[in-house]
């Protein structure tokens, strides 16, 4: 398997977390606005990783979107754009998995969807995958 291949899968696996999270906000009622916050996280790990492949680099095993973002700004310093919405996104990786730990409402939530979209949208992007990728 390639890396493009790889990286492939990897962005397939990021474009269900996002449908996933749209999914959870927009279909279900009540919204499940903390599981779709952490499947933007997801969506947003799986994208930057499938970045770092596509340039043959093997991703840390890390859930720390600022750590991934970083190591692909070495290869394309123009992911510096995307720092702030690793930032919104990077509590969502464990903190809405429990109780109590995070509160998330609608706006948060709905703000926490269109940032994965950026992310995914831009590491498909850069990666030069179709648009069914």
């Amino acid at each position: 398997m390639t890396a493009f291949d790889l990286a492939n899968d990897w962005l397939r696996y990021a474009k269900s977390d996002l449908v996933t999270a749209k999914q959870m906000f927009y279909n279900v009622n009540p919204k499940e606005t903390e599981i779709s916050c952490y499947h933007t996280q997801q969506c947003a790990e799986k994208s930057l990783k499938a970045f770092l492949i596509s340039k043959n680099i093997e991703p840390p095993r890390t859930h720390d979107l600022l750590e991934l973002n970083n190591l692909c700004m070495l290869y394309e310093p123009d992911f510096l754009s995307l720092k702030q919405h690793c930032v919104h996104l990077n509590p969502y990786g464990v903190a809405v998995r429990y109780p109590n730990e995070l509160v998330v409402d609608d706006i948060i939530a709905k703000s926490a969807i269109d940032k994965a979209q950026v992310i995914y949208d831009y590491c498909n992007e850069k990666i030069g995958l179709d648009e069914e990728g």
